[in-house]
């Protein structure tokens, strides 16, 4: 798949990039692992997909902020200006096959294990990667249910991108639960930047892993010793250094707005006190395609009841959004006769 499109060089020696394996809800941590990296120095030309089964990916929610649609000569100019792009893979035919095979999947509602590492690989050599940080999270819901699946999918990573030249790491994180607060491309965003802006309120699980990964890959290119990245990305990112790199990377690729919010909503409550006991990841995030995300770019789910919380009748769990009334009528018609998307215990 790696030689039936384009293929980028670039005249540095070392290209860094990073992938999840997808099935959690949220975990929009791309957008600011690149601008992170590139804030610091490093080349990270980051070309990413649109959602295959889920309701956003990184295009997706980089659509609502810039544009992603982005020819070869732009991204190679945008990378000398910036260090580093967020741009849609399709959109310079990086290894067209799979995205084919994508296509069909996205129909058929699947998405396989041995297509989903010849995907990722194909893309990175494509891409013209070096040195690639790959997220696999691992929960009852997620994708990757256990850690014997996740560490043969380590092996199959490390091994497969050794044969093609890549120097591969592999995370094994926590799948338990969304990360951060928005499903759906907009929603996501809105999580992105108040992590980049430093807000307050920002989404604490999202910002912790996004540095944690941007940690690994300033490690793996040798720019701190091992143990050092995580305050090394932190510094950056508090430093406000990290935000004006994204902004500057959005206005070299055409235009930098602020994502919004659906004009439909609905405030999905508890109905009996106790805690939130577990979480079921895919079927939150049917819920969020239901109301329209990805297609539609504000549709999803603001969700504010992570694992621990402790409730009282009333409490909003999360609220849904959708660009029409009848998406929002179609997603409610399903959270009602879904079993335990979140289950609360006394």
């Amino acid at each position: 798949m790696i030689t039936t499109g384009q293929r980028i060089g670039w005249e540095e020696k070392m290209i860094m990039d990073k992938h999840c394996v997808g099935g959690l809800p949220g975990n929009r941590t791309t957008p600011i692992v690149v601008s992170i990296a590139a804030a610091a120095g490093l080349i990270i030309p980051k070309t990413s997909s649109r959602a295959i089964t889920s309701p956003a990916g990184t295009a997706d929610v980089m659509e609502t902020i810039t544009s992603v649609e982005l020819t070869l000569d732009q991204i190679r100019s945008i990378v000398a200006q910036q260090d580093g792009c967020l741009a849609w893979g399709g959109s310079v035919q990086l290894s067209p096959a799979d995205d084919i095979l994508i296509s069909v999947e996205r129909s058929l509602d699947i998405d396989s294990e041995g297509q989903m590492i010849a995907s990722v690989l194909s893309k990175k050599a494509a891409a013209g990667a070096t040195h690639v940080v790959i997220d696999i999270p691992v929960g009852e819901t997620a994708k990757i249910r256990t850690i014997e699946e996740a560490s043969r999918l380590e092996h199959y990573f490390t091994a497969a991108g050794r044969s093609i030249g890549l120097e591969i790491k592999v995370m094994i994180t926590d799948g338990s639960q969304p990360v951060g607060r928005g499903i759906g491309p907009s929603l996501e965003a809105m999580d992105v930047l108040a992590v980049l802006r430093n807000e307050t309120d920002a989404p604490a699980d999202l910002k912790e892993r996004a540095l944690r990964i941007t940690g690994t890959l300033l490690e793996l290119s040798g720019l701190c010793q091992n143990g050092e990245g995580f305050n090394k990305a932190a510094s950056i990112l508090e430093s406000g250094e990290a935000f004006k790199k994204f902004e500057a990377i959005c206005k070299a690729q055409g235009r930098f707005t602020e994502p919004k919010y659906a004009g439909y909503t609905e405030e999905i409550k508890a109905v009996q006190s106790g805690e939130v006991k577990a979480i079921d990841n895919r079927r939150l995030s049917r819920l969020a395609k239901l109301a329209g995300a990805p297609r539609s770019l504000s549709a999803g789910i603001k969700f504010l009841a992570p694992l621990g919380t402790k409730v009282v009748p009333g409490q909003i769990l999360f609220v849904l959004y959708a660009e029409s009334p009848g998406e929002l009528e179609y997603a409610l018609d399903y959270y009602h006769t879904a079993d335990h998307i979140i289950k609360i215990e006394p």
